[in-house]
Formats: C-alpha cells, sequence, structure tokens
C-alpha cells in the first residue's frame, strides 16, 4: 500500500514521464492514471483513446522486468488497458520511423529521474495466463506432440471462435474484390479463388489439410462435385465439421478426420494446405513437403497458402522475435515464420514445380481487422465464455498481427505447384479464367 503523500508525487512523476515521452513521439493518446487523471502524450489529442494503468505497481514491475511477456501478463490480468478504442488503434500510433526515432532522442537522464521513486514501490505480480508448457517451436519430425501444439490453439472452443470469424468459419486470409465487402463475402471470395487455382473438376479427389471447421471442403464438395477429405490434430474442429458435413447432407462427398497429415496415404488429384505450414517449424518443412508431394497425383496441383516474414539482410538467418516469442508461449505454440525465398526453395528441392506465387498480405490486415472488431464488440459474451485473461490474449495476439501485417514484417502467400517439370501443366495458358 502506498501513503497519500507517495502517491501523489508517483502520480506527478508518472504525468511527466508521459509528458517527456509526448515531447518526442507527439502521439495522438492520452495516459489514464490510477487515480483516473489523463496525461496527453502530445500537443494535439484528439479523442478519448487512452493507455490505463491501475496503479503504480504496474510501472514498478515493468521497470524490474522491462520485457513483453510481462508487458502481455499485465495487458492479459487488466492491470493495463485501453479505453476508447482498440489495441489495435494504439499500436498503429506507436508504429513507425518517426516513433523509433522518437524514443531514441528521449533524454535518458530526465527518464531515470522521473523512473527512480518507481524502484520503492512494489511491482504488482499478474497471474500467468495460461501458458503452453511444451516446447517454444515444434522439434524437428514431430509427430504425436503437434496434437498438443494445435489443440491447444483452437480448442479454446468453437462458440469462442465463433464470435469473430464469418458464418462458414474461416479463420485464415479472406480475400476482398472490394476493399468495402464484408467479411462474409470476402471469406466466400477466398474459398471461390482456391477452388479455381486448383481447377477443381467433377469427381476431383481433393484432400484439404488442417481443415479447420470445413467450410472449405463443404464449398468444394458443394460448389465443383469433388470428393474431399479433410484433417486436422483439432478434436472440436473435427466435431463441428462432422456435423455440419451431415446438416448439409455431404456425407457421400466430404470426410474430416482426426489425423497427423504424416500419416496420410493415398493419392489425391488436388491437395490444399491452407494456414498449416506456419504451425510446423521450418525444420520440418522439407518432411512436409515430402509427404505432399507422395500424396499427389502425378498431373495433380498443389496449393500452399501460409504466413511468411521478411527475409534476413545478407546469408545469416533470421532470429526470433520477443513478440514472436511471446505468441508461441500464450497462443500459437510451435509457430515459426519462414520467409517465402526459402518456402519456394524447399518447395523445388523436395521435386515441386512453383507456377504461381501470389502475396496476399494486403488483404489479410483487413481480414485481421474485421476479426478484432468483431471480437471487442462480442467482449461480454467471449469472457463469459474462456475468461478475461484469455479474451485479451487473443486481442492482444490478433491486434500484434495485424500490426505486424500493417508494416510488412509479416506477409501472407498462396504458392500454387506442379508435382514435376517433367510433365504438361494441367494448367490453361494464362490465368484468365480465374478472374472470369
Amino acid at each position: 500500500m502506498v501513503s497519500p503523500g507517495k502517491d501523489e508525487k508517483l502520480l506527478a512523476s508518472a504525468g511527466r514521464l508521459a509528458r517527456l515521452v509526448g515531447e518526442q513521439l507527439d502521439l495522438d493518446l492520452s495516459l489514464e492514471l490510477w487515480d483516473g487523471s489523463t496525461v496527453p502524450i502530445g500537443t494535439t489529442v484528439s479523442d478519448d483513446l487512452r493507455i490505463s494503468v491501475a496503479s503504480p505497481g504496474v510501472i514498478a514491475a515493468l521497470l524490474r522486468r522491462p520485457t513483453l511477456n510481462r508487458l502481455i501478463a499485465l495487458y492479459a490480468n487488466g492491470r493495463i488497458d485501453i479505453k476508447g478504442g482498440s489495441l489495435m488503434d494504439v499500436g498503429e500510433r506507436l508504429t513507425g520511423k518517426k516513433t523509433r526515432r522518437g524514443m531514441k532522442a528521449i533524454s535518458k537522464s530526465r527518464l531515470a529521474r522521473e523512473l527512480l521513486p518507481f524502484l520503492f514501490v512494489p511491482a504488482e505480480k499478474p497471474e500467468r495466463s495460461r501458458p503452453f508448457e511444451g516446447g517454444d517451436v515444434a522439434p524437428r519430425g514431430a509427430g504425436e506432440e503437434m496434437t498438443d501444439y494445435i489443440q491447444f490453439h483452437y480448442d479454446v472452443g468453437n462458440d469462442f471462435y465463433a464470435l469473430f470469424l464469418d458464418p462458414e468459419m474461416q479463420y485464415t486470409c479472406a480475400y476482398f474484390h472490394d476493399w468495402n465487402e464484408t467479411l462474409e463475402q470476402a471469406q466466400l471470395n477466398k474459398m471461390e479463388m482456391i477452388c479455381r487455382k486448383l481447377r477443381l473438376r467433377e469427381g476431383d479427389r481433393l484432400l484439404d489439410i488442417g481443415c479447420g471447421w470445413g467450410g472449405l471442403s463443404c464449398y468444394a464438395a458443394r460448389n465443383y462435385g469433388v470428393k474431399a477429405h479433410g484433417v486436422t490434430l483439432s478434436q472440436a474442429q473435427v466435431d463441428y465439421a462432422n456435423e455440419k458435413i451431415a446438416r448439409l447432407g455431404l456425407q457421400d462427398r466430404v470426410t474430416v478426420e482426426l489425423k497427423n497429415y504424416a500419416d496420410l496415404q493415398g493419392e489425391y488429384d488436388k491437395i490444399c494446405s491452407i494456414g498449416v505450414y506456419e504451425h510446423l517449424g521450418v525444420a520440418n518443412l522439407p518432411r512436409y513437403f515430402a509427404t505432399v508431394r507422395s500424396l499427389l497425383a502425378e498431373d495433380g496441383l498443389f496449393l500452399n497458402h501460409g504466413g511468411t516474414r521478411r527475409a534476413a539482410r545478407g546469408k545469416r538467418r533470421f532470429g526470433t522475435r520477443p513478440e514472436h516469442r511471446a505468441i508461441r508461449r500464450y497462443v500459437f505454440p510451435g509457430g515459426e515464420l519462414d520467409d517465402i525465398g526459402n518456402t519456394v526453395s524447399v518447395m523445388e528441392q523436395q521435386g515441386f514445380e512453383v507456377r504461381d506465387v501470389e502475396s496476399w498480405r494486403d488483404h489479410y490486415f483487413p481480414t485481421i481487422r474485421m476479426w478484432c472488431d468483431r471480437l471487442a464488440a462480442n467482449r461480454d459474451k467471449a469472457i463469459e465464455l474462456v475468461g478475461e485473461p484469455i479474451y485479451r490474449m487473443w486481442v492482444a495476439y490478433l491486434s500484434g498481427c495485424g500490426l505486424a501485417l500493417a508494416r510488412g514484417s509479416i506477409r501472407k502467400y498462396q504458392v500454387l505447384v506442379t508435382k514435376s517439370a517433367e510433365r504438361p501443366a494441367p494448367l490453361p495458358p494464362t490465368r484468365a479464367d480465374l478472374y472470369r
């Protein structure tokens, strides 16, 4: 407990800290202190968007351990909050070269002087919010272990995901014909474009690796007459997909089962992998693509859709940024992003011929923005379903991914390949059919 006199001094120091930052960054943002007062972090603050700090112990906690994990834990436990807007709104105002230059220009001596009083305040100790206790990245050759990674992320509950996804439960990048389209329409556009890229035909055997809640498999069966088989490692998704298949009367054309890709057998005319290879770890990509190639018919097509990161400069491989480690620990265990150049190289090394590479990054940012807005609009229901810390963790995860997409550190690509360069490709002379 802090005495009233000491609290006044801490409030004054926190206010001076905000103004010190504002001198250099000049943000359209305010800081709300634990007594309810607000301090602008810029010369012209146009709205009510503000970062709320619940106690001086929050600043003390960050001062003693200035890590992203500590910041996330404080946010997940409600000790740091965003009012008058979203976490993504704050992130958009904090990103950019101007902000980075401004942080470097802040007087270190003045900063230290204002932070010093918080060294003598008891630091808040937020509870850890549902951390994953397995490995940081999926181990090389991961088999059954992958089930733990996948179920940690997806078995939060179908009802929770339904709060922010479209009715088809598409949890991957939508595709906009017009930036003003609804999420529902853009997700239908996405499924249609995937079917067109695969040149699906009546009777094709389609393998949907990481089929999610079965939306794409059902769409392809209903609209293109294929026989689709989907696999996922999430029991919650399998249960949902099988109920949907029965409801639509597609039992003779669509099957979904709980199975690891490494255990698949048989032959398929077309294979799609939508939002899967981010889960695998870069070390496992050769095995993954080799397995997919072994399942593909000689004249088949394979479409890989997934997130990547910007390639490292020079010949060195990239390291792991703190935000990527935090995502793995709390939301998306095992995840690791490759760069698109290496992905294409690995696919070619496994015998594929790359036919088309298309960036979808510009489509993914508005997708995630809509997810964030929908989840925030359903805040009370989300908290009822999963608790406030998990709700907040997902808000932070989606917001962080959206901001990374906006600045280009995360990218999104679709890569279409054929099994071999030694056979004629089952493709038309141009891409015109994709846009008919």
